[in-house]
């Protein structure tokens, strides 16, 4: 049986193979995207895998506009067709695999209703293949690995990779792209990738611990995570894909129109290019004094909140392998948080508190209600969590990205919710589109970020790396990568420096989606700077974005419009290599006279020789006019469209 998308540019076929095994294969337009995948679970009670028969199936269709709280795109389609396909085997197990398929990707998911044989269950494989054409390229970081998800993107035919991360991006054969991701991910364990040679992937759960085999514990009705497929065809239509988002059900987990996107500065860069300190002593960051200087900061100019990190008791010693354990409701005695708490309200701004975790979960959740509820007496409303771990697996052995975990962190989704708490979160869990059902879960790192750049192996970040992590690790979410560093040669980490120019730290505002951005640097780097005024500007709530080229790894250029307002800003970014476009204005409205102000690389700028080097040029532009951009080796170009009355 087979079922297309509303467009029919997407089609899935559905058929038992020869032993009873459920299987697909998927097109778009006549090319084979996917080509025959097998399906199935074993559970520790019984394998649903084969001799299975189709006893019903049901059709439907769903299209509706809906429209997000906050996000990149105000107003998002969902239009597609469905299949739910119910099966039982020869011993009387009964599956059901529902398909939904979209003008741009499809999706399925296997759902296990009540039923004689099965009450509560574990899970011990799940048999999810998905069978390319050929041998094709991949953008991937490993899976089971120290770093959790922050690693360097590789790129190698499919057949090389061992167990990696998704989103996974391949590039399926010629002006034919996919992604394959997974959406609602709620008490499960994370889908890595295995390759299988031949061009084949396999789903691989992250097991509950080392010692642990068990993938899963559920318990009927249980419905897995959709396993999504993206496709485009070229990158760019990749990372305007809301698909992720449509497979979550918008269940209603209250009011969040609390919550509001905007800016922040904070006590962290210091600490990672050795100015101060998180721990006590003479360089610790986190003092009354200190932090009033960055409150003051954000009220003079406009920014939202402040980030302390460093402020809680735990930070001396070593609380990475659990040495100490931290307190989240007592701060050290140089930090008076009752009166920072007021002062930051008397000017007008908020403190985003800061639960570094240390991956004890166990210590985090023993304190869980209380930390909240400090939060928000304090007024603090937002916080930025982290779970640092050496190793991939938390301190009592169990996987990071284990079942677990996922169960922590709805957790701590649930009870950010009910103290009206919005969460950044750091070594997360993947994003798997919760933020439509749970609109406090802003924003998380969950890829290499900034702090590389003052620190890690080689030097930092590649320019390459932030020209690929829109069509990879932003395909699944909001990322706090951290940008706006404008002291790029980093004088007190001799060893690194920012392998950008600073028109490039600007586009990074643009071309990497958060609803809370962070203006990185101190505040003295800022001061009396003229490109400081695009942070100022740039907004962080869209009504549209728009990709207007992309090649994955070498650049992309970036247009959004702010959310009820007719500015628009544009960014653009390059790997090593310079570049020129003529960029077409299209995308402005139609009649309208906007002042474009240009912050672009100098004719000098080279990301390591003369990483400072910029130019800023005003000019009126209106719908229809063509940009001539510039990028240096390493650059990139930020603009503020503001209409003219």
């Amino acid at each position: 049986m087979s079922i297309s998308s509303p467009g029919e540019r997407v089609t899935v076929h559905f058929f038992l193979l020869e032993n009873g095994q459920p299987a697909y294969m998927a097109r778009y337009g006549d090319r084979i995207a996917v080509d025959t995948s097998a399906l199935g679970l074993l559970l520790s009670q019984g394998r649903l895998d084969r001799n299975f028969r189709v006893q019903n199936s049901t059709a439907g269709s769903h299209d509706e506009t809906w429209e997000q709280p906050w996000g990149e795109q105000k107003r998002i389609r969902d239009n597609h067709r469905s299949l739910a396909v119910e099966l039982v085997n020869s011993e009387g197990y009964r599956m059901n695999v529902v398909f939904r398929v979209f003008d741009d990707g499809f999706a399925f998911r296997y759902e296990l209703p009540q039923q004689d044989h099965i009450d509560e269950f574990e899970v011990m494989d799940e048999l999810t293949e998905f069978a390319l054409v050929g041998n094709p390229s991949a953008w991937w970081i490993p899976a089971y690995a120290g770093n959790r998800y922050e690693y360097l993107y590789q790129k190698d035919p499919v057949d090389d990779l061992e167990r990696v991360h998704t989103p996974l991006t391949i590039e399926a054969g010629e002006d034919l792209y996919l992604s394959v991701h997974e959406a609602e991910l709620i008490d499960y364990p994370s889908m890595v990738l295995k390759s299988e040679g031949g061009g084949k992937l396999k789903c691989d759960l992250v097991p509950w611990s080392k010692k642990n085999p068990v993938k899963s514990y559920n318990q009927t009705p249980f419905k897995t995570p959709w396993r999504a497929v993206m496709i485009a065809g070229r990158p760019g239509d990749l990372v305007t894909n809301y698909m992720i988002l449509n497979l979550n059900e918008p269940v209603g987990k209250g009011d969040f129109s609390w919550f509001k996107p905007g800016k922040y500065v904070g006590i962290w860069w210091e600490m990672h290019i050795n100015k101060g300190a998180w721990h006590q002593g003479p360089k610790h960051a986190a003092n009354t004094a200190n932090t009033k200087k960055y409150i003051d900061f954000a009220a003079k100019h406009g920014f939202d909140g402040v980030l302390v990190e460093g402020w809680n008791e735990g930070w001396d010693g070593d609380w990475m392998n659990g040495g100490t354990k931290f307190n989240f409701t007592k701060s050290y005695p140089d930090y008076d948080v009752e009166e920072l708490c007021r002062y930051a309200r008397e000017k007008g701004v908020y403190i985003i508190g800061h639960h570094e975790t240390g991956a004890d979960i166990e210590n985090y959740e023993s304190q869980l209600e209380d930390a909240f509820q400090f939060l928000e007496d304090c007024g603090m409303k937002a916080v930025k969590t982290g779970y640092v771990e050496n190793g991939d697996t938390l301190p009592n052995g169990i996987y990071h990205h284990g079942q677990y975990y996922v169960r922590h962190f709805r957790k701590v989704m649930e009870t950010a919710a009910r103290h009206k708490v919005a969460v950044v979160a750091h070594e997360p869990i993947k994003d798997t589109g919760e933020r439509r059902v749970f609109s406090n879960m802003i924003s998380r790192e969950g890829a290499r970020g900034q702090e590389y750049n003052a620190w890690g192996e080689n030097g930092g970040n590649p320019p390459s790396h932030v020209a690929i992590l829109p069509f990879t690790r932003l395909l699944a979410g909001p990322m706090d990568y951290t940008p706006g560093v404008f002291d790029l040669e980093l004088p007190t980490q001799p060893n690194n420096q920012i392998n950008h120019t600073l028109a490039k730290e600007l586009s990074l505002y643009v071309v990497i989606y958060s609803p809370m951005q962070m203006a990185c640097d101190l505040p003295e780097n800022y001061e009396r700077h003229p490109a400081f005024q695009l942070i100022k500007d740039v907004a962080v709530d869209w009504d549209t974005t728009i990709v207007l080229n992309g090649r994955i790894g070498e650049y992309i250029t970036v247009a959004r419009k702010a959310r009820d307002k007719g500015d628009w800003f544009l960014g653009g970014l390059t790997n090593e290599e310079p570049r020129s476009f003529s960029i077409a204005s299209d995308f402005l409205e139609p009649g309208a006279v906007y002042e474009a102000t240009i912050y672009a690389d100098a004719e000098d700028s080279h990301y390591r020789d003369n990483p400072t080097a910029y130019k800023i040029e005003n000019k009126r532009v209106k719908a229809g006019d063509t940009l001539e951009i510039r990028m240096a080796p390493g650059g990139g170009v930020a603009i503020g469209f503001m209409p003219v009355e």
